[in-house]
This record gives C-alpha cells, sequence and structure tokens, in this order.
C-alpha cells in the first residue's frame, strides 16, 4: 500500500497534508509513504524529517507512481495526478460544490475521491473532522488579525497617565470558529458577545464569560440545520436578528463573523448600514468570505477600509498558521484511515455509514448523493 503526499499546487496554500509525525505513524501501520520534495517546507516540515521518518522523496512523477491513497490538504486537479494506481483513492479537502468540474474529471481519471469536509459529525469520526480542527484555529487566528488591524489595547488598562477602556468584541455565529473567537478574545481582555441562530448556544457563549445576544419571542424557530450547522432563517427571523444586530454592532470595535452553510453562499450577517453606523478605527473580520462573505463590502484576499472601518477579509485563515494546521490536517487523515486500516488487507476498508458519506467518485462515475441529489 503505497500512500503519496503532493506538494500543494493551490495558490497561497502553505500545508502540507501529512507530517513527519503522521508518515511513521502510517509506516507502522505497513505502508510505503512518498512524499514530494518540499512539501512540508512552507509548513515547517523539512525534506529530511521526512526522510527520518522513513518516507521516499521524490518528484511529483515518481511519488505518485503506483500509489493507492493520494492525501492532500486541497483537491489538485484531476490532470495532475497521472500515474497513480487505478481506483486509487484521493482523501483531501475537495470543495465539491463549487469545484464540480475538478470532481467529474477525478470520475473521468478512475480516482475514487473522498471529501474529508463531508465527515458526518458523529462522535467517532471528531478526532477525524478536518473542519473542526481548522476552524478551530481560523477562530483564533480571526482575534490576532482583528488585534493586529486594531489602533488600540485589548484589555481595560489602569495607568498613571489615565484608563484604557476594553475593546468591545462581537462574534456572529457560534460554531467551532466562534467559540475560539470568544475565548481568544476573552484570553485578551476584551469585551465579548456573541450570537448564533442556534439558541443551544446560548450556555456555551456563557460558559465563556462572553454576553449573549440572542433574538427573542421568535416562535419555532430555532436554526438547527442537519448535521450540527446553522439552516437558513426565515424572512421573519432575518428581521428580527437585523434590528437587534444593528443596535448592537454600532456599539462595538471589533466584529467577527463565522456563518456558513454547507453547499450555499454564506449568509449575509452586516450590510452595508450597519458597517456605515461602526466608529472609524472599528474592525471586522469576515471568516466567510471565501464563501460569499457575511459582511457586505468585504473582499476576498483583502483588507478594505470603508468610512473609517476596516473590513479584513483574509483567505485561507487556518492556512496562516501553517505549522500547526498541518499538524492537526495529518493527524484527521492518519486518523480517518488509521481507524479503517485491516491489518491482513494492508489497507483501509470504509464502512457505509462513513465511507458513502464521504464518497464522491468511484468505479469512473460520480456517486455521492450529495451531489447527484
Amino acid at each position: 500500500m503505497k500512500i503519496a503526499v503532493l506538494k500543494e499546487q493551490a495558490a497561497g496554500e502553505s500545508r502540507v497534508a501529512a507530517t513527519p509525525e503522521t508518515v511513521k505513524k502510517f509506516i507502522a501501520l505497513g505502508a510505503e509513504m512518498a512524499v514530494e520534495a518540499g512539501a512540508g517546507v512552507a509548513a515547517s516540515c523539512a525534506d529530511a524529517d521526512y526522510a527520518a521518518a522513513g518516507a521516499k522523496l521524490g518528484d511529483r512523477a515518481a511519488t505518485l507512481s503506483g500509489a493507492d491513497i493520494i492525501l492532500g490538504v486541497q483537491g489538485p486537479d484531476a490532470a495532475s495526478l497521472a500515474g497513480a494506481a487505478p481506483g486509487a483513492w484521493l482523501a483531501a479537502s475537495l470543495n465539491p460544490f463549487v469545484e464540480r468540474a475538478r470532481i467529474d474529471g477525478y470520475a473521468a481519471a478512475g480516482i475514487e475521491a473522498l471529501a474529508m469536509e463531508f465527515m458526518p459529525r458523529i462522535t467517532r469520526a471528531q478526532s477525524m473532522d478536518i473542519l473542526s480542527s481548522q476552524s478551530n484555529l481560523a477562530g483564533y487566528k480571526a482575534v490576532l488579525d482583528a488585534a493586529a488591524e486594531y489602533g488600540r489595547a485589548f484589555p481595560m488598562m489602569m495607568t498613571a497617565a489615565g484608563t484604557v477602556s476594553a475593546a468591545r468584541v462581537f462574534v456572529m455565529g457560534v460554531g467551532v470558529a466562534g467559540l475560539q473567537a470568544i475565548a481568544t478574545a476573552r484570553r485578551l481582555g476584551a469585551q465579548v458577545s456573541a450570537t448564533d441562530v442556534r439558541s443551544a448556544t446560548r450556555e456555551q457563549i456563557m460558559s465563556l464569560g462572553a454576553k449573549p445576544v440572542f433574538v427573542e419571542n421568535v416562535v419555532g424557530i430555532e436554526g438547527e440545520g442537519s448535521g450540527g450547522y446553522a439552516g437558513e432563517m426565515s424572512p421573519e427571523y432575518q428581521a428580527a436578528q437585523a434590528d437587534l444586530v444593528s443596535g448592537h454592532i454600532a456599539k462595538q470595535d471589533i466584529v467577527i463573523t463565522t456563518a456558513l452553510i454547507p453547499g450555499r453562499p454564506a449568509p449575509r450577517l452586516i450590510s452595508a448600514a450597519q458597517v456605515a453606523s461602526m466608529r472609524p478605527g472599528s474592525v471586522i473580520v469576515d471568516l466567510a468570505v471565501e464563501a460569499g462573505g457575511n459582511v457586505e463590502g468585504a473582499v476576498a484576499g483583502e483588507v478594505v477600509t470603508v468610512g473609517g472601518v476596516k473590513i479584513v477579509g483574509h483567505r485561507n485563515v487556518a492556512g496562516r498558521l501553517a505549522a500547526d494546521a498541518s499538524a492537526l490536517f495529518s493527524r484527521n487523515l492518519f486518523n480517518f484511515l488509521g481507524a479503517f486500516w485491516d491489518k491482513e488487507a494492508g489497507r483501509p476498508v470504509l464502512d457505509d455509514e462513513i465511507g458513502d458519506a464521504i464518497r464522491l467518485t468511484q468505479g469512473g462515475v460520480v456517486v455521492s448523493q450529495r451531489l447527484l441529489g
């Protein structure tokens, strides 16, 4: 069983799908590990460290030659996978709803594509969940990005020259990224408030020492989607939320938005009028900017200033902490393949619950019901 670890080709991608730590673990299972030269350099993983762990280093062609499993962070172009074994698995973050043509390319090439972001949110798959591991780092980094752009200190400071007020931080969307953003902002000394369409998050917000800001008296709308994600809101809820949030946003120094809906554009949470209500020098960080953005005026890959308010729209936020993001991502992949490793067969054998959830292509055709449906 040959497992290939590729150097990422997407612009700005600094992560790697296997570290020397996980390479050693795969070899212990009986796999042969091949790593493309330079694959981990941007994530502080030197070629020499991979070699010391037992991997074979080579160019892309040599790495792919006869590979049974291909590991990646972002989905590579199908044309760049020539030389892999027939029916080889590709395990990576494949962005299936946006990159449908690429998924069709995997099918045509005979690749069995496994979308790691489709991992079901069940207890036994928590250690395999790339969305959670990467969102955790993104929430942390979002607060640091906000602090870097904000022209003032976060904590209250009492000095001989006077008192510096604590920054007021508002987090919109209390999933994994939002919870980490709350915790990080609190650690930096800010006054933190947060909101979410899912009423069940109220206790989580309070447990981290933040103030919950929720729409009240809107009957029957809890915002719970499938698989633990938020769903789309009714017009009544959206109107009530807009009224509540508008008054709150105007008083904030920093707003961090994290709302995503799988397979759909990110919901618009902050309008241009709400941006205009904020004081000059305020900062908004839009973690959903690559999915269309939660904030009107946000630009993917840029920090723009609108009426004195900075709107931060960095791409691949978790990837800006490349070493830690790679360590967690690679462990997710090892936990996934290792959990299904059949020692007698010398390879992983997927069960129906997880296999059917993440498998996009097989036998030359697209088989994922989420794409076909």
